[in-house]
């Protein structure tokens, strides 16, 4: 099923240059109980970055999409945060593998990833931690940034039983039809400072989420630009933003998955 999202990603990737894949400034957490996992997307076999929680039984999830340079170490620095948290994350890999150094590689990899693959992908990764054991299967949600949180909300239309969705500075849908299919709760963390996903943009979207009666619990950061949790992102990473927008996707992921 292939979405019309607005994605001005022009705006995105000339803000985005900056977030690469050094050295996260993160805290880290543990890289204990993590693996690559291999699952069936259509025809294709592909591969994901799965983190895991510690202590036995069924477990909540995450879907955990990374940003326009791949399912780099930022990404799976994320992943292992939030499965400290207690979820199941599985971080999936839209690029097959490849992970992005440079702003053009990042743009070209973007670029060859088709919508409709992308979101098979998305509903492979929800099936497969569905059937994992560990997992709730009714307590399944996902969380991206960037592209990645673009893929967010749009598995969040195509996928009615996702139970919780969030978005750091993704494109949004605009058409009434694709919002009034989205059935998770919806958080979303912005910049004001964004000319890629706009303030004004964001407003519609939230607007559009209450009148159709859907839950959306969105917050724009005054100072702060795209892709401002990103550590790398030298110029324009916001340690103070970045915190609250942590503690709020906690929260919410508290309140709706476990």
């Amino acid at each position: 099923m292939k979405l019309k999202i607005m994605a001005p990603f022009l705006a995105i990737l000339i803000l985005a240059v900056a977030a690469g894949v050094a050295f996260s400034l993160h805290a880290a957490a543990p890289q204990n109980n993590t693996q690559t996992v291999t699952y069936p997307s259509g025809d294709e076999a592909v591969s994901g970055y799965l983190a895991m929680p510690s202590g036995a039984g069924k477990h909540p999830a995450l879907i955990a999409i990374h940003e326009y340079w791949g399912l780099n170490d930022q990404v799976k620095e994320e992943a292992r945060k939030f499965a400290a948290q207690g979820y199941v994350v599985l971080a999936v890999d839209l690029y097959r593998g490849k992970v992005a150094t440079t702003p053009d590689e990042a743009h070209e990899l973007m670029r060859g990833v088709p919508d409709d693959r992308g979101i098979r992908d998305l509903e492979a990764a929800f099936t497969y931690l569905a059937n994992r054991p560990d997992v709730n299967a009714n307590k399944i949600g996902s969380v991206g940034w960037c592209m990645g949180g673009g893929y967010s909300i749009k598995l969040a239309v195509d996928q009615a039983k996702l139970a919780a969705c969030i978005v750091n500075y993704g494109p949004l849908p605009t058409d009434p039809a694709n919002i009034a299919k989205i059935q998770a709760p919806v958080l979303g963390n912005f910049g004001a400072d964004d000319r890629g996903i706009t303030p004004d943009s964001v407003h519609a979207f939230e607007a559009a989420m209450k009148a159709a009666g859907k839950s959306a619990d969105i917050k724009i950061y005054d100072g702060a630009g795209h892709a401002f949790e990103n550590p790398n992102n030298k110029d324009g990473y916001r340690p103070t933003a970045t915190d609250d927008a942590w503690k709020r996707m906690v929260a919410f992921l508290k309140k709706t998955l476990q």
